[in-house]
């Protein structure tokens, strides 16, 4: 059988698709069996190999040992491909929810993807803490910097605003899931009890003695200027 390079595009998008699958499966059974600390340490070493060992295995598939992997790549191109990347990491979300949906009810849906982001964000909070060598107790700094390093600081619009040296406010001015359902005619999602636990989750990673409260989130009311809001507070200890 002759493949045509769109059956090879269809291979690779199904590589993808099991690898990040079986790499997900490893990661939820290391939390369901050892912990969420444990498996976030596990984590850290393990990707950090798995990183190193697909850049290797592609620079040679390649060719490109001797120049690296993507010496000479128009860089548009790479931020576009970075860009796809992030929106598949978003779409990620919509399709596993509308299927536990469809599959169990929308209560259903909403335990899983709650419990996912108390998982997914302080996973997020130590890569980039990782990234951009963030201290361990970095305080509202490191939190802005880590909040504009997630996936969302380059998919969504959004600000800090009330920033002193304790407390920051940030707002999700423009979101891409509820713009999207406005375009369809449809009401927000009711993303609070999702976002309570990623927010609270990732700023605690970042620094313990943050704390979240949430200024506004659907299905609580807001205006037109912004979809969400949460104030962050550095405790006294």
């Amino acid at each position: 059988m002759n493949e045509t390079n769109a059956d090879k595009v269809e291979a690779l998008a199904e590589i993808i698709r099991q690898l990040a699958a079986h790499y997900g499966l490893w990661l939820a059974e290391s939390v369901h069996q050892l912990g969420l600390e444990a498996a976030l340490d596990a984590e850290a070493e393990a990707g950090d190999r798995l990183r190193a060992v697909l850049k290797g295995k592609l620079e040679r598939a390649l060719g490109r040992e001797s120049d690296g992997l993507l010496a000479g790549m128009d860089p548009a191109m790479l931020d576009r491909a970075a860009q796809a990347l992030r929106t598949g990491w978003l779409a990620v979300d919509g399709v596993w929810f509308q299927s536990v949906e469809r599959l169990a009810g929308m209560d259903a849906a909403k335990r899983v993807n709650d419990t996912c982001w108390t998982r997914f964000a302080p996973l997020e909070a130590r890569r980039a803490k990782a990234i951009l060598h963030l201290p361990g107790r970095g305080g509202i700094s490191a939190l802005k910097a880590g909040l504009a390093a997630r996936m969302y600081g380059r998919l969504n619009k959004w600000e800090f605003i009330d920033e002193t040296e304790t407390t920051l406010t940030f707002r999700m001015n423009e979101c891409r899931v509820q713009t999207a359902r406005k375009r369809r005619g449809l009401d927000d999602y009711p993303c609070k009890s999702g976002g309570i636990a990623e927010y609270t989750a990732f700023a605690r990673e970042i620094d313990p003695r943050l704390r979240c409260d949430c200024i506004g989130c659907p299905p609580d009311p807001h205006p037109e200027e912004w979809a969400c809001a949460w104030r962050f507070t550095l405790a006294e200890e």
